[in-house]
């Protein structure tokens, strides 16, 4: 993995923490707990996924389809 698709990864992740954050009403700590603990995250960091070079939007309709899919 290079320092561009680190960086994206953080980027993406930076901004769902963010999205589950709002959407959810709960603690940055709590939105981070329960992102990096999803499969998306897993997958996120696989750079065969390409998932990295989506966009964050895109990337947390992905967490959402998780998420429901899940329940």
């Amino acid at each position: 993995m290079n320092i561009t698709q680190k960086y994206l990864i953080k980027y993406i992740s930076r901004d769902i923490i963010g999205f589950i954050s709002n959407e959810n009403d709960i603690s940055v700590d709590n939105a981070m707990e329960i992102f990096f603990n999803s499969k998306l995250f897993e997958i996120l960091q696989d750079i065969e996924s390409g998932l990295y070079a989506e966009s964050s939007s895109y990337v947390y309709e992905l967490y959402k389809e998780e998420k429901n899919n899940s329940i």
